[in-house]
């Protein structure tokens, strides 16, 4: 089996007009290397597929994503994985196309995140949505970018400050899930079916680009400088390392506030 095969399931639907993707590494659907290296093969053999307006995104199993590796995040790795996560959302950008999740589950981390930098977020009555970096000593660069376009600065500064997680319908009412449904992925199908289909998908890729063009410009530089803060400054913290290991032992951080 190959990489790609072994991380993420791929199905082209609707006479080609969409393609899901589904993370398919039960039960967490960890975006570890492995995962990230499938998904950005995946984005660059769009090209090949002229007619495709939308990707789908989904969890294999109970969840959508538990978020990224937490080992991965270790000082001697952190580098790697935050390059290759981020570069990730820059496929995404220049797929020029429309993006929607399907959540089931925990959507956590760097679930949340790419959840939230889609067009449209569905999500069962049962998902759970949040970032709980802080709660490991850490924070997350592109929550902090897009939760704000997505739920207002007050709202998106609860979730990123402490780390707490809202049930469907808090997330629907703050902005971050679109449409809570019983079965999200039939959902998204569904509005794929009755709002893009129609559409010319050459057409529909510039008006995805123009849409995003002037929060693309300043989101991509602004991830790039919290990319050398959260490496250059926060990794060399003790609390960040204490904060990562404590939840790999299973134990509570002992902070030092340094």
């Amino acid at each position: 089996m190959n990489l790609a095969a072994a991380c993420v399931r791929k199905s082209v639907e609707l006479e080609g007009s969409l393609v899901r993707l589904v993370l398919n590494r039960p039960k967490a659907n960890l975006l570890d290397a492995e995962m990230m290296r499938a998904l950005r093969g995946e984005l660059n053999e769009l090209a090949l597929l002229p007619g495709v307006r939308t990707l789908l995104f989904e969890g294999a199993g109970a969840h959508f994503c538990f978020g990224a590796s937490v080992e991965e995040h270790r000082p001697e790795q952190v580098a790697e994985m935050l390059g290759a996560f981020h570069a990730l959302f820059r496929e995404l950008a220049r797929s020029r196309k429309v993006l929607l999740a399907a959540v089931r589950g925990n959507c956590l981390g760097g679930g949340l995140e790419l959840a939230a930098y889609c067009h449209r977020v569905f999500a069962s009555h049962d998902a759970r949505l949040g970032n709980p970096e802080i709660k490991l000593g850490v924070f997350a660069p592109v929550a902090s970018l897009v939760l704000p376009e997505r739920m207002g600065r007050g709202a998106a500064d609860e979730l990123l400050l402490t780390g707490r997680t809202l049930d469907a319908e808090e997330a629907r009412a703050a902005g971050l899930v679109d449409q809570v449904a019983d079965d999200p992925a039939a959902a998204a199908l569904a509005w794929h079916a009755s709002h893009l289909a129609p559409l010319s998908a050459s057409s529909l890729g510039f008006a995805v680009e123009a849409a995003r063009y002037r929060f693309d410009l300043a989101f991509f530089a602004a991830l790039e400088r919290l990319e050398r803060r959260y490496l250059d400054d926060l990794m060399r913290t003790h609390d960040a390392s204490e904060g990562l290991e404590a939840f790999l032992a299973k134990r509570a951080p002992t902070w030092k506030h340094r």
